[in-house]
């Protein structure tokens, strides 16, 4: 799937956050300017409301978020060291009580959450503005079934 503008990923963040259960995670995989953040916000604030102040939890590693149908936990894993730390931090708890999206999931090292949704994100063209974004999804778990048909 192309995401040609930010209007193109807020789509693909909602149609996303209205398939999210209590349970789920959605990781989100790429490089640094891939996307990630933005991708998290708009799904978040589908969830929330579309003016949620959404920061990047770069240096809190997480942000708590009442939803309206679902509460979500967003992870920004780039700082952790070891994947024990993800733990320390929530994710438990997160899944347990809502759901999570995880930038930078392979911090977990193998150790990722049985139903959940892998989104991988590559630039085309580079990083300069209005470049698009290829994004592949990939279900786990529960979420097998769910995103038929959008981009799988």
């Amino acid at each position: 799937m192309i995401l040609e503008d930010e209007a193109a990923t807020a789509r693909l963040g909602a149609t996303i956050a209205a398939r999210l259960q209590a349970g789920d995670t959605v990781c989100l995989s790429g490089p640094l300017g891939a996307g990630k953040s933005t991708l998290a916000r708009a799904l978040i604030r589908a969830l929330t409301t579309p003016d949620e102040e959404v920061p990047s939890p770069s240096f809190t590693l997480v942000q708590f978020y009442e939803g309206l149908r679902l509460k979500i936990a967003h992870f920004d894993l780039y700082r952790l060291s070891n994947p024990d730390e993800a733990y320390e931090i929530g994710l438990d708890e997160a899944l347990d009580e809502g759901a999570a999206v995880i930038e930078w999931p392979e911090r977990l090292q193998g150790r990722l959450p049985a139903s959940r949704l892998d989104v991988e994100i590559a630039l085309i063209g580079g990083l300069e503005e209005g470049a698009g974004r290829r994004v592949r999804l990939t279900p786990h778990g529960a979420w097998e079934g769910r995103m038929k048909g959008i981009g799988t």
